[in-house]
């Protein structure tokens, strides 16, 4: 069973398909914050789309499948920031939904595809070549992204739990080092015998 889900996930079918989500979902995602990066200074737009851009990650990943190649630092970013903002964003949502007291089609949406987002990161773990050093960087990237966010303010908005921020950004700093940890566990530690060219 678990060859078979491993042939499926390499079947180059599949990975188009997804190579095709991913494209759409990474632009929609940059429209989505396309108010907050109006807002934002010009030198902390790189770290303000979380979603987006971790997902643009995971196209570079896919790209790298079709050609047979891996791109082990895209890898790394890409494991990490799919897990950590898609698990932060079906949080926020749901925490939303308690706070608003109902729930919208826009907010279910949200947490269908951030659920699939970080779980799409983790299928491919025993594909990845992740190295020390591209855990490192990955790490560091994703741990000064807390730090802009919550020191300086650059958080995606959440209007309702604006007054849980200091919560949520304790609770942000510890799922990063969940994620770095996960990707050291699952990413770096176990090596899949299928080779990561699409079939």
């Amino acid at each position: 069973m678990l060859m078979k889900i491993k042939f499926l996930l390499m079947d180059r079918t599949f990975l188009i398909l997804l190579l095709i989500i991913n494209i759409l979902g990474t632009i929609y995602g940059y429209i989505w914050y396309e108010y907050q990066l109006v807002q934002t200074p010009l030198h902390f737009i790189p770290f303000v789309p979380d979603s987006p851009t971790a997902s643009l990650f995971f196209v570079i990943v896919l790209i790298g499948f079709l050609m047979g190649k891996n791109f082990k630092l895209f890898e790394a970013l890409a494991m990490l920031t799919l897990f950590k903002y898609g698990v932060w964003a079906v949080v926020m949502n749901i925490l939303t939904f308690i706070e608003v007291g109902h729930t919208t089609p826009a907010g279910l949406m949200l947490i269908a595809s951030h659920g699939a987002m970080a779980i799409q990161g983790l299928l491919y773990a025993s594909f990845y070549t992740i190295e020390l050093i591209h855990l490192v960087i990955a790490g560091v990237w994703t741990l000064h992204n807390d730090v802009i966010d919550y020191v300086y303010g650059m958080m995606p908005i959440y209007g309702s739990l604006n007054q849980y921020m200091s919560h949520i950004g304790y609770f942000t700093f510890w799922l990063s080092l969940l994620s770095i940890w996960l990707v050291y566990k699952y990413g770096m530690g176990q090596r899949s015998n299928t080779t990561p060219r699409a079939i």
